[in-house]
């Protein structure tokens, strides 16, 4: 920095520069005319030289203010300095810091630019505004606010208490909260706004996301209080939009987790209240135990996950999200009941009387325990279906001309590949499938002329062809008619057990007697990890698996 030369400069020839200030005072710059009209410029301005003339430094209220009184012509007295932008800026901002009503915001903005020339070092920054490092943070952390906040804090029109709760708000939502400001008649006391957002802000204490991130971010109230002389209270966070966000993310987590144990798990908002009900198995409402054990494989038995303000997070488990499947299910129980009562008013009547009991067994109801499986577990069931059918069918070909025409009949052809029939007639042969002209009689010839077995794996590699695109519904008569027995074909396994969630599981192994085994250490079993509760299933010492098939895998004979 060269030494300062005092001359006068005509106004014309001097320009605008770095100047911090971006708003200027009407009253003051009347005032200031006034005074300037009267006596002139007595105090000096600083300006540097630039290619086509010389830059304010400081002092453009003035040049401002002659301007408009003397015209271009006025010769200003001028102290000429060479200086570079770092160190123009630095003295500018440092003069309008000392000497004018500069506005925070614009004092940050500043503050910012040096801070650039510093290299982000805050501490150099702050030596270089003869500030403390406290109040560099707090400019700083006023360029958060948008441009429209800030213009509105340069013009006066917003105290330094409403951008300084504004500048922990996202954009659009700052913007939003000013013009609502600015459109009451009267500007709302600084602290009345903050009462306003402490409102509308989020209660970090009922959070239910990791809150690590929280502990340095802007948006955390704790953090605002360090930099702003106004804030609003401890533990809250004043960025909706990122604890909506993560609220949601941790739900899902929840959601995630609680999906390995039961079939079905929803999260509730606000007004889904009556979209499921508790799952009751005696008294009023209930569904019987049988049915309620039963209920526990069912793809609409489940758990539900607050999202509903004052309870994020809490789960009701052991609930049914077919109303009108409970409903029923109840009306049934209820019947049974009645029918129970009745059948034991009957009893104690012949035995007051001595006469027998008259239609008892007519009265009496036992309810079938129902559900509605998963689609992953009715998948499977059907997959394995249609492999055991396969095998019986191959197995034995007595049934597969009766089967071949029952399905014709019933249904039309179904697509059975040529390929596929034509490379088995070769694999069992050893023959070629003409292909000339007139090839389908000559392919009869062929068929002719094989064994009675070759032509009874060729029909049953047709009917086999067709089960892959018959019916789902169709699978339980056909296994029925070639009289298939699940224990030949399918064991408990994992493939299966992994289908299913804790509570699917839970049903199973109660069907097969997997949880007498185990006796009192079943319920600590199944409260542990799915993937240890399969193993410990399936390598049960002195266990008898043969024949063990779930009622879901067995079809009505």
């Amino acid at each position: 920095m060269s030494e300062q030369v005092i001359s006068s400069l005509r106004v014309g020839n001097i320009q605008p520069g770095l100047n911090p200030r971006s708003y200027f005072d009407p009253a003051e710059m009347e005032e200031l005319e006034q005074s300037i009209k009267s006596k002139g410029v007595i105090q000096p301005i600083l300006v540097r030289a630039v290619n086509d003339g010389f830059q304010i430094v400081f002092g453009e209220r003035r040049w401002r203010a002659a301007t408009k009184i003397f015209g271009a012509d006025y010769l200003i007295p001028v102290m000429v300095k060479e200086l570079t932008d770092q160190e123009t800026l630095e003295l500018a901002t440092i003069e309008n810091i000392e000497r004018a009503n500069m506005s925070p915001t614009e004092e940050a903005v500043a503050a910012a630019k040096i801070l650039g020339f510093c290299n982000g070092n805050r501490d150099e920054a702050a030596k270089r505004l003869g500030w403390s490092r406290t109040t560099l943070d707090k400019r700083l952390a006023l360029t958060h606010c948008t441009e429209k906040v800030q213009n509105a804090l340069n013009e006066r029109k917003i105290q330094l208490g409403h951008a300084e709760l504004l500048a922990v708000a996202q954009p659009d939502r700052q913007d939003k909260a000013l013009a609502k400001l600015l459109s009451t008649a009267t500007l709302p006391p600084v602290a009345a706004f903050k009462a306003q957002l402490e409102s509308i802000s989020k209660p970090l204490a009922t959070a239910i996301f990791n809150k690590d991130e929280c502990a340095g971010c802007i948006h955390n109230s704790g953090n605002q209080q360090a930099l702003f002389g106004e804030a609003i209270h401890d533990g809250h966070c004043t960025n909706g939009v990122c604890y909506d966000k993560k609220t949601v993310g941790a739900l899902e987590i929840q959601k995630v987790a609680l999906s390995e144990t039961y079939p079905r798990v929803e999260i509730i908002r606000s007004g889904e209240e009556f979209t499921f009900i508790k799952l009751i198995a005696d008294g009023a409402g209930g569904v019987g135990k049988e049915q309620a054990n039963a209920c526990r494989a069912c793809k609409n038995f489940g758990a539900c996950i607050s999202a509903k303000p004052g309870h994020l997070g809490s789960v009701e488990d052991t609930v049914c999200f077919d109303l009108d499947c409970n409903m029923e299910k109840v009306g049934i129980r209820a019947l049974a009941d009645k029918k129970a009562a009745e059948k034991k008013a009957l009893k104690a009547d012949a035995q007051k009387t001595g006469k027998p009991e008259e239609n008892a067994d007519a009265t009496k109801v036992e309810p079938l325990a129902t559900v509605q499986a998963s689609n992953r577990a009715v998948d499977y069931r059907n997959k394995v279906w249609r492999k055991v059918l396969k095998k019986e069918l191959f197995a034995d070909t007595s049934k597969n001309l009766s089967l071949l025409i029952g399905v014709m009949m019933t249904h039309g052809g179904y697509h059975v590949s040529q390929n596929k029939m034509s490379e088995a007639f070769q694999k069992l042969t050893g023959g070629s499938v003409p292909t000339t002209t007139g090839r389908s009689s000559k392919a009869a010839l062929l068929v002719e002329a094989a064994t009675d077995e070759v032509r009874g794996k060729m029909l049953s590699g047709i009917v086999i062809s067709m089960i892959d695109h018959i019916d789902n519904s169709e699978l339980p008569g056909m296994l029925a008619f070639v009289n298939a027995d699940m224990a030949n074909h399918w064991k408990l396994n994992s493939e299966y057990l992994e289908l299913l969630t804790k509570s699917e599981i839970a049903v199973a192994a109660k069907e097969l007697g997997l949880d007498q085994q185990f006796g009192e250490d079943f319920a600590k079993v199944l409260n542990g990890k799915k993937d240890e509760l399969i193993g410990h299933l399936l390598t049960i010492k002195d266990f008898d698996y043969t024949g063990k098939i779930p009622s879901l895998l067995q079809y009505a004979k």
